[in-house]
């Protein structure tokens, strides 16, 4: 994912709701919380995107908890068994999983930042084998199965991160085009 301006991955990993707990009354900012109240008060936990939130947050009006697909219970499932969590399920939009990590990188201290950072790696490259193995797997059994993997292809990456899904369709493109080349050798040689 780029960090560029017009980047869609970008827009909707910062699109991402956090939940902020304001530090002090704010007023005629009550359509935030999308209720009737005209002012937020202080102690008020509303929903806000991420975009929005970091001006909040850095200006020290509000504070926030770390969001559900970051919580200790995500973690230790990741911890156990990395290829059984459905990442594109706990953030929807997309599932840019990987990407809404990144952006909420920027609002952690250097602590927290450090052992984020580190769960973001340590699942990517825990998850990229099995992606790759089932993407070459998937590519083999292509026409040979009579298109029955199609299914099983689409469960499989309906749990993958948008990156994972990426990842999976070059792996996929990359084994079925050096098959389809070590085809046209072994003819040449016949």
């Amino acid at each position: 994912m780029d960090d560029d301006y017009y980047s869609i991955d970008a827009i909707l990993a910062e699109n991402q709701k956090i939940q902020c707990k304001f530090k002090q009354d704010i007023p005629d900012m009550g359509h935030l919380d999308g209720g009737s109240e005209r002012d937020i008060k202080r102690d008020s936990k509303v929903q806000i995107p991420l975009w929005m939130a970091y001006v909040l947050i850095f200006s020290n009006f509000a504070d926030f908890t770390i969001p559900g697909p970051f919580t200790t219970r995500v973690q230790n499932a990741l911890k156990a068994e990395p290829t059984s969590v459905k990442l594109a399920g706990l953030v929807g939009a997309g599932g840019l999983w990987y990407g809404f990590g990144r952006v909420l990188l920027r609002l952690l201290d250097d602590e927290h930042g450090d052992l984020m950072s580190a769960l973001l790696a340590r699942t990517f490259r825990q998850r990229l084998l099995e992606v790759v193995d089932q993407a070459q797997h998937f590519a083999a059994l292509g026409r040979a199965s009579g298109g029955h993997s199609n299914d099983a292809t689409q469960s499989f990456r309906e749990g993958l991160d948008a990156t994972e899904r990426e990842l999976f369709g070059l792996a996929q493109e990359s084994s079925r085009r050096t098959k389809r080349w070590y085809e046209s050798g072994e003819k040449g040689r016949k």
